[in-house]
């Protein structure tokens, strides 16, 4: 079993930064493919980022790209996301993911280990 923990959500002026944490239980976290995903109101959630389990490859989506940075650090078994240049349209809750058995990494069903959420906020 892993257990993930989100934090460092919040409400930011467009155009400002955030940092969200993901605390992973489990003396397997390193083998792991991990993600973010988001979710607007209203709508379905959407992959973020992606980090290979080593952190040599990462993978956006378009609408982050250039803006939000993935990275992990196994020996504290967090991953984290760093956002900048917020827009309002990145309001979501904010989802940190775990995908233990490959596939997919834009697909959210390929993911088996998920944390509650954080709410990021992005006021205009």
């Amino acid at each position: 079993q892993v257990q993930l923990v989100e934090s460092g959500g919040g409400l930011v002026q467009a155009g400002g930064s955030l940092r969200l944490s993901c605390a992973a239980s489990g003396r397997t976290f390193s083998r792991y493919v991990m993600g973010w995903f988001r979710q607007a109101p209203g709508k379905e959630r959407e992959f973020a980022a992606g980090l290979s389990w080593s952190g040599g490859r990462t993978a956006y989506a378009d609408s982050v790209k250039g803006r939000f940075t993935i990275f992990r650090d196994n020996a504290k078994n967090t991953v984290h996301l760093q956002m900048n240049s917020l827009k309002s349209e990145d309001t979501a809750v904010y989802y940190c993911a775990a995908q233990t058995y490959g596939g997919s990494w834009y697909d959210r069903d390929t993911y088996d280990y998920w944390g509650q959420g954080t709410q990021v906020t992005v006021s205009s």
